[in-house]
This record gives structure tokens, C-alpha cells and sequence, in this order.
């Protein structure tokens, strides 16, 4: 209902919207083509992200080893960078979609910080188990409910577009900075940096493995999809009337920037998948007993 509000009383600020749908939905002025293509790759980009922690939680339970096999700052700044997007569609001011679609990013981060001390108990008894469990439970709990405490403004102005996993993006224009925009633009600038630098430690830690055993791939490769797309859905964006390419891409700089620098992380965690994988398979032929001729 309140989506239809949002529609019904501001697509004229829309005038050549192509589909009323995407305006009343994701609150995105679709011009043509472009910017439709835009808002689809954009999905589908919220889908990879979605979808990518599901291979790491089978392969924990397979393997019983993600508290060695992930980082725990690994895990930590993911967990903050999807949290300031939480943060800042609250800040902002998002559409309802946005919000619980940050709220489903922190909880899947959640659950797989759980398994994480899950599993470190497990292999590694510690008085603090049962106090952390219950930490994380209680926070669980609160990110849950969380957006039920919000109230939606029917007569709302019309909100941000929807981007990716990087779910803030600023209104261009050749205009000063609103306190709106100021927001997003600061917050995404920290989320990209707190995603930039969560990959550093799980290099490292496969640096000092000499392994990637216990990690699920899938879970990179999906992220990397997500951050291409995502990419792309900002570049084929139509800038605004009267507005520079030069302009758009300053005031999406901290999610492009972002996105392509994680993609660029992500390669290379890419390649110790490929360089141990050979590595393990070498080690285990040499264990394999020569049979007698």
C-alpha cells in the first residue's frame, strides 16, 4: 500500500518514466532501455549477493573447519560493511524493499559468524561459548526486529534508487550536497572500505594455510558476479538531465570504486583457489602407495 502511495502520487516527477512499476517499487525514474537494463542487473546483482552464503554454510557443515578455513576479520568486515548499509536505510530514509533487504545481509552475515564460533568451540572448548552464543542470539533477534518498529511514511518524498548490495547511492545532480545525500555518500564510502579491507585477512590467512580447504568457492564466485553486475548497473545508468557523465560517476564513486576493488581482491582469492587446489591434489598423489608390478 504504501509503495502504491509512493507511486501514485509522485510518478509525475517521472515524466518520461517507461514502467511505473520500477518507480513504484525500487522508487527509479526508468527512462528507456538503459536504465531498465540498469534496474535489472541490479536484481540480479541482489540475487548473487543473496544467494552467496549458502555454499559456505553446506561446505562448514560438511567439512567442520570454518574457524580455520575463514578469517575472523574476514567475517568482521563483511559484518560492517553490510551493517552500515542497515544503518544508513534507516539514515536515509530508504523504501521498504531496501530495508529488508540490508536486514537479510546482516543476519545471513550473522548466521555465518554463528558457525563460526560454533565451530571454534567445538574444536576448541572455551568457557566463553555459551555467553558469545548468546550475544549473537540476542542480536539476531534485534536485527529482526528492528524493521517492524519503523514506520513507513505514506506521503514520503520519493526515495534513493536500488543498488546492489551497496544499497545507498546518492541523487546526482549538479547541486550542492543534501543532508540526505551527505549520508549515503559517507556511509557507503566507509561500507566500501570496511569491504575492501575484509579481504586482506582471508588472503592472508590462505597465504599461511597454503590452503583454501573449507572454503566454499561458490561463495566468492557469486559475489564477484554480484559486484560485476552491480557495476555495470551503475555504468549503463542514464545520468540526470543536465548532468555530466563526469558528475554521475563522482557521486557514485565510493560504490564503483568499492565493487571493483573488492572483484579485484576476489581474483586474487580466485587464484590461491586455483594454485592450493593443485598443491593439495600434488601432495595427495605422493601419498598414494605405488602398487606392485
Amino acid at each position: 500500500m504504501v509503495w502504491r502511495t509512493l507511486g501514485a502520487s509522485n510518478f509525475s516527477l517521472c515524466p518520461n518514466g517507461s514502467i511505473q512499476w520500477i518507480w513504484d517499487v525500487f522508487g527509479e525514474c526508468a527512462q528507456d532501455g538503459w536504465d531498465e537494463a540498469s534496474v535489472g542487473l541490479g536484481l540480479v546483482s541482489i540475487l548473487c549477493f543473496a544467494a552467496s552464503t549458502f555454499p559456505q554454510y553446506i561446505k562448514a557443515c560438511k567439512t567442520g573447519n570454518m574457524d580455520q578455513a575463514l578469517s575472523f576479520w574476514f567475517l568482521l568486515g563483511w559484518i560492517g560493511g553490510d551493517s552500515c548499509n542497515l544503518i544508513g536505510s534507516f539514515l536515509a530514509d530508504q523504501l521498504p524493499l531496501q530495508t529488508y533487504t540490508a536486514v537479510y545481509y546482516v543476519l545471513a552475515d550473522l548466521v555465518m559468524l554463528t558457525l563460526y564460533f560454533h565451530y571454534k568451540f567445538k574444536n576448541r572448548p572455551s568457557p566463553l561459548s555459551t555467553p558469545i552464543n548468546s550475544v549473537l542470539l540476542f542480536i539476531l533477534g534485534t536485527v529482526c526486529i528492528t524493521p517492524l518498529l519503523s514506520i513507513a511514511d505514506p506521503v514520503a518524498l520519493p526515495r534513493e534508487g536500488f543498488r546492489g548490495r551497496m544499497l545507498l547511492s546518492v541523487e546526482p545532480g549538479n547541486k550542492p550536497f543534501t543532508k540526505k545525500e551527505v549520508i549515503g555518500f559517507v556511509i557507503g564510502s566507509i561500507s566500501s572500505v570496511l569491504y575492501l579491507l575484509s579481504r586482506l585477512p582471508q588472503i592472508r590467512t590462505n597465504f599461511l594455510r597454503q590452503s583454501t580447504q573449507g572454503i566454499s568457492y561458490s561463495l566468492f564466485a557469486l559475489v564477484m558476479l554480484g559486484n560485476t553486475l552491480y557495476g555495470l548497473s551503475v555504468l549503463l545508468k542514464n545520468p540526470e538531465a543536465g548532468q555530466s557523465e563526469g558528475s554521475y560517476l563522482l557521486h557514485h564513486l565510493p560504490w564503483l570504486v568499492g565493487s571493483l576493488g573488492v572483484l579485484l581482491l576476489d581474483t586474487v582469492i580466485s587464484v590461491q583457489f586455483l594454485v592450493y587446489r593443485s598443491h593439495t591434489t600434488a601432495a595427495a598423489s605422493e601419498r598414494e602407495p605405488l602398487l606392485p608390478s
